[in-house]
């Protein structure tokens, strides 16, 4: 592959929660969960991103983030994944999936928010869909296929195209290569008559599919009886599964059409794409579904740190409220971010030039487990909710937004400030904006890295150094 696996569409924050019933609820005949466990995981089109990057793919996710805690969530999730979140606004609430679990069975699925239209790609998208060695579409209904200026550019692009249909969704642009429904959805998309046999329902609605979007190929996804291709002709190649896998079926579709569009991304025929996916499908199914296909660094990703420890200025919300109403306004969201462990001149200097540059500044705070991993155990010496505390006191701060990993790159996707500040000295040459590391992430939405002066002489750990000193010099008086 000569460029990267480009994901386009909806994600939906998944959260499993496993739990044990044991107990009818006393004022109606339904049962208790007891909860035990829960998995946060990005869904939809985040979980492809998430699969393909799993295979060592360079992944770029084009999809909405909300501005709540959702999104800020989901930034986290597909940061620990390796996948590059190119973002669209979002407007409302992020669309959310809970499944209550009890010995391995799903008891109740409780949805909610994904009302919102996505918002307009900017410039940065559509290069990357033109540099693309593959793209997959990945619909759940929800906008980001139907945004106009995204299908002008999927209609247009080189590369091949994968399209996970959905029956709230669009038809697939004309010319995609392989369209990707399961049978469920080919039956609600062409209307399929009562009583015709399964196989028969599916060569039929993936012929008129394929006739009716003009893509290449269609392939139905038969569970686990395998696929239906039709791709030439009238007379559909069937592809069976290895193995007749139960378990949990929730992301297989996405794995399978993950899986052929990698194939086909490194040459394969459309069949051969087909017959790799199914096999690789059934496998995941086999081997226990999402809840074991989950990279390590997702399961692990830490939980977003809602601390409101000053008001309502410290933690994802109050960010997420000062963003929305700064964007709604028209106005400019600068961002800065650092330990800020004994906050000093310096700093109060930086925070304040950085204030000057736009509508409102977020500051995102490293937690007290990420300051440690930076800078050792004996750091930090002021812990998270003080220094949330004092930076949240000053003037030029609207909100304190606390993050748990080494850099704030999830932090920075869901935020997408127009402006970043960094602290640097002119006079050296050392601030040039296009050497900050958070530079490429801010291109991605048409941001801009900027440096301003700091003070000189003014270090944190100068400080704690002079400080110990004079506690070891005062002991030997």
């Amino acid at each position: 592959m000569t460029g990267p696996v480009v994901v386009v569409g909806d994600t939906l924050l998944d959260r499993d929660v496993e739990g044990m019933v044991n107990r009818l609820c006393p004022d109606s005949p339904v049962p208790v969960l007891d909860e035990t466990a829960h998995v946060d995981r990005p869904g939809g089109a985040g979980l492809s991103a998430v699969f393909a990057a799993a295979q060592g793919a360079e992944v770029i996710l084009v999809t909405a983030l909300a501005d709540d805690a959702g999104g800020a969530r989901l930034s986290v999730l597909l940061a620990a994944a390796g996948v590059q979140v190119y973002p669209l606004r979002l407007a409302g609430a992020t669309p959310e999936k809970i499944r209550l679990r009890a010995g391995g069975r799903v008891l109740l699925r409780h949805d909610r928010g994904g009302a919102g239209e996505p918002g307009q790609p900017g410039e940065p998208v559509l290069r990357v869909l033109d540099r693309a060695s593959v793209v997959l579409v990945s619909d759940y209904g929800r906008g980001v296929a139907r945004q106009p200026a995204l299908r002008a550019a999927l209609a247009s692009i080189r590369a091949p195209v994968v399209w996970d249909p959905h029956p709230r969704g669009p038809a697939a642009v004309p010319g995609a290569n392989l369209v990707t429904p399961n049978e469920a959805e080919v039956r609600e998309l062409m209307e399929a008559p009562a009583g015709a046999s399964r196989l028969a329902t599916a060569a039929e609605g993936a012929q008129r599919l394929r006739q009716r979007w003009g893509a290449g190929a269609v392939a139905v996804t038969l569970g686990a009886d395998g696929a239906l291709l039709s791709h030439a002709g009238s007379t559909p190649l069937v592809v069976p599964a290895p193995v007749a896998a139960e378990g949990d079926t929730c992301g297989a579709g996405d794995r399978f059409a993950v899986t052929a569009g990698l194939a086909l991304a490194r040459g394969a025929l459309v069949s051969e794409a087909v017959q790799e996916a199914v096999v690789e499908a059934s496998a995941y199914v086999a081997d226990g579904g999402v809840a074991t296909a989950l990279p390590p660094p997702v399961r692990r990703a830490p939980q977003a740190v809602h601390t409101a420890v000053a008001g309502d200025r410290v933690g994802v919300a109050a960010a997420a409220a000062v963003v929305a109403r700064v964007r709604a306004a028209g106005g400019t969201v600068v961002a800065t971010g650092g330990c800020f462990d004994l906050l000093h001149a310096g700093h109060v200097a930086t925070l304040q030039a950085a204030r000057q540059l736009g509508d409102c500044l977020v500051v995102c705070l490293n937690s007290d487990a990420s300051v440690g991993g930076l800078k050792g155990p004996e750091r930090p010496v002021m812990r998270q909710d003080d220094r949330s505390r004092l930076l949240a006191a000053l003037s030029c701060v609207d909100a304190v937004m606390i993050f748990d990993e080494p850099t704030p790159v999830a932090a920075l996707s869901w935020l997408r400030p127009d402006i970043w500040v960094k602290g640097g000295d002119y006079t050296t040459g050392a601030g040039d904006g296009d050497s900050l590391p958070e530079a490429e992430i801010l291109r991605r939405w048409g941001g801009h890295t900027v440096v301003v002066p700091y003070l000189d002489g003014r270090s944190t750990t100068a400080m704690i150094a002079a400080t110990a000193g004079a506690s070891i010099e005062g002991v030997g008086r």
